[in-house]
Formats: C-alpha cells, structure tokens, sequence
C-alpha cells in the first residue's frame, strides 16, 4: 500500500510530504488508518539532531481505525478505533531499542518506530491501545503523549494524593494535563507557574487554585509563601534550564531521620545537557530530584484519561 507522510528525508531540512510504501502486518504489528494526530515538541528536538538516522518519520500520538492485524495481536480487531503511542503496553526494561516497521520511501527503510504524521501507520502492536466507538476521534489523540506524560506524572510518579501541593512550571499541552490530573486527585493548592497570563488563564479551567506569572514575580519565592515553606511537587513542563534548576528549592525541605523526606522535584519537559542544582538541598533536606518518562499503564490508565 502506498501512503502519504510527512517524512524529513535529510537532517536539518524542512519536512517533505511524500507517499511510502507500506507492507502487510508482520506478526505482532497492526496497521491504522490515521483520522488525527497531536504535535509535540519533543518533535521538534529531533528534526534538530543530525545523529538520528533519516529518512525520518514523526509523531507519536495519534487516534485512527485498525486496518490490518497481524499473527499473534489479539487486542485489536480490523476495524477498532485506538489511539497509537509511544509508550509500550507492556514494561519494558530501560529504553526500547528503535525496530524498523518495514516502511520504506524510494526502496530505503524509514526510521521512527512509532509515527502519527501521515494517512497510515504500520506499528508494533505494543504501540497500540483499543478505545470505544464512542470516544471522539479527535482530541483524544492528544492521550497518546501530552495527557500520559502530564497526567501520568502526577498520577503515576508523584502518586499524588488529596491534600498534597503541586506546583507546575509551564502550562502547555502537558502542563495542563499536570494540572488537570492534580485537580483530579483533589490536590491543594495547585499552583500554576508560567510567562503568560493567557495560559495562567486557561489553567485556572483546568483546576488550578493559584497563579504565578514568572515574569513578574520570583516563582520560587512566591510557591514558598502560597503554600507556606515549598510543595510536596514541583513539576518543569518545559524543560528549559532556569526550571529545571527552580523546581527543586521550589518544593519543602525536610529534615533529619528516616522518612523525614522533603518534597519531589519532577522534570518532564526534555532538559538540555547540564544544569546547576545546591546539593545541600538534597541531603540537608533529604528532598528528591527525577525525571518522569511517559508515566503511564497504557491498558489501564488510556480508559481514565478519556473518562
């Protein structure tokens, strides 16, 4: 089958629109018919990185109609709706080794195990997740990365519960999710941290309970005296440099014994090579820095995020 994609077919080069040439399901694999797809910035790190291989396809959440199963996939059928991802349904241990799909562009195979920016997709079953005919075929693309990667870092890293503090720098696509979730699990307070008063705005909708605007105002200073000496989580939805190195003195300081933990600092948004964090903060103040990659149980947790 042939299909259109937009493929960067050398590095540093604008996208190309062009039809590949896309085989049968080989066991294990499941081809979908695309209808919607989301754009991520992550995307936008690798166009930028000459050491990936091209031709390279792009994206990573995307909802379409299953077209074609192959031997051994048995939680889809011909004809489901599912939203492709890149996160694994099953656990995989450290980070996936990339599989050519068999997609080919003038006879050379192209790169990207996972991509949503074209009419079809051929994709490990792994890569797949069943939704209902009732859920809508367009925004919940979206659940396929910035709701799992938001949502999922205060769900599944953080593992909020009611009462907690969260602070979330940045409020885009996944910081809202951050948000959402937050409010959701009934957090308090929830503070939203960013540049424009737009988006302070619109996470307010979202269920933010306080709003800092970091051009303004110190927001480390300003979290530590909303929620009196720092939150349980801070959480860079951006990952640029001054957040990442904010959000730690961002969260409470805890103190000497076992379990005298202070908060969490968790960075989501891709960082850049090096920061500069006060190590006295974490053994004086036994409090913890992590990142969170795509933190979700795709079976389980793709039903709640749509619900």
């Amino acid at each position: 089958m042939r299909s259109k994609a937009a493929v960067q077919i050398v590095s540093e080069a604008p996208l190309e629109v062009v039809e590949l040439e896309i085989p049968d399901p080989e066991p294990g694999q499941v081809s979908v018919k695309l209808i919607s797809s989301g754009i991520c910035h992550s995307q936008l790190h690798q166009m930028e990185n000459a050491a990936l291989p091209r031709p390279m396809v792009l994206g990573h959440e995307g909802t379409g109609v299953i077209t074609g199963v192959g031997r051994g996939v048995t939680h889809v059928r011909e004809g489901d709706h599912a939203i492709v991802t890149w996160v694994p349904r099953t656990p995989v241990k450290g980070r996936p080794a990339p599989t050519p799909s068999g997609v080919t562009y003038q006879e050379e195979p192209v790169h990207g195990n996972v991509y949503t920016w074209g009419e079809d997709v051929l994709v490990s079953g792994e890569y797949v997740v069943p939704i209902s005919h009732d859920d809508p075929t367009d925004v919940s693309c979206l659940v396929g990365s910035a709701v799992l990667t938001g949502a999922g870092a205060v769900l599944n890293t953080a593992k909020a519960r009611p009462g907690d503090s969260v602070a979330v720098f940045g409020v885009g696509g996944v910081g809202l999710c951050a948000v959402g979730m937050a409010s959701i699990l009934e957090a308090y307070p929830i503070i939203a941290v960013d540049l424009k008063e737009d988006k302070l705005e619109l996470a307010k909708e979202f269920g933010a309970t306080h709003l800092v605007n970091a051009s303004r105002t110190d927001p480390v200073g300003a979290i530590h005296e909303i929620s009196n000496g720092g939150v349980d989580f801070a959480i860079d939805a951006i990952g640029v440099k001054v957040k990442n190195e904010q959000i730690l003195p961002a969260t409470r300081g805890g103190g000497t014994g076992a379990d005298n933990h202070g908060g969490m600092a968790i960075l989501i948004g891709l960082p850049g090579w090096d920061i500069t964090v006060d190590s006295r903060l974490f053994v004086s103040y036994q409090r913890q820095y992590r990142g969170s990659l795509g933190a979700t149980y795709p079976d389980k947790d793709f039903p709640m995020f749509l619900r």
